[in-house]
């Protein structure tokens, strides 16, 4: 699986992509023996401010029919994705849009089946309408709000899709959608004191009884 960000801020996406899991998933890892394990995702970036031509790497500019804000141009966003994934086929286009399609758990189990997505983060008042329609994208919203750029959506997605690709989660790692759970968690201490105050770890959690902590669980 590749990722293909088109950021004007890639340096901000790749401190959170770079750590923890997703970073480890970026790694050819050896094992036991002489077993290795491969890369399991692929993430790369691409300055928007490159793509753009004039000599003030301008990539916005005023929306035409008046307006606040400005536009996002056409021509810097096709080049990043031509350079991104070129003609390949199946390669999923997304537009990270608060009036896009809203993204699901669903959506993310799907995507896990691509070779090739593109998430193109946009910032300002939006992108110019031409790019959907050329690039035969597609809007994506990660909830009821608006955030300042898109970065943040597609290091969402980033982070759901990838979950889903077998072997990017570690032993230490699970779908939570798959197990049951409460949904209330506890480790040691046993007895944890705050401010003269003592909260106890439920006596069930400490039983071994398995079938009552089944029931506790369901409980929840």
């Amino acid at each position: 699986m590749h990722f293909h960000v088109i950021t004007l801020f890639p340096e901000v996406c790749k401190a959170y992509t770079d750590a923890s899991i997703l970073g480890r998933a970026q790694k050819t890892e050896k094992g036991k023996g002489a077993k290795v394990r491969g890369k399991k995702i692929a993430v790369s970036y691409y300055d928007l401010r490159s793509f753009a031509t004039d000599k003030h790497k301008k990539t916005d500019d005023r929306p035409y029919g008046g307006g606040p804000g400005m536009v996002m141009k056409a021509e810097p966003l096709l080049r990043a994705v031509h350079k991104a994934v070129g003609k390949k086929n199946g390669a999923k286009i997304l537009i990270m849009s608060p009036r896009g399609k809203l993204f699901t758990q669903a959506e993310a189990k799907a995507l896990s089946k691509k070779k090739d997505i593109v998430l193109i983060s946009g910032r300002y008042e939006g992108i110019d309408a031409r790019v959907k329609k050329i690039l035969k994208a597609e809007e994506v919203s990660v909830g009821d709000y608006t955030l300042t750029g898109g970065e943040l959506p597609a290091l969402t997605i980033i982070d759901a899709v990838a979950r889903n690709i077998p072997g990017v989660l570690g032993t230490h790692e699970s779908l939570e959608e798959t197990r049951i759970s409460s949904g209330e968690m506890y480790t040691r201490p046993d007895v944890l004191v705050w401010k003269k105050k003592k909260y106890k770890v439920p006596e069930v959690l400490k039983s071994g009884n398995h079938a009552e902590l089944e029931k506790w669980r369901k409980g929840k």
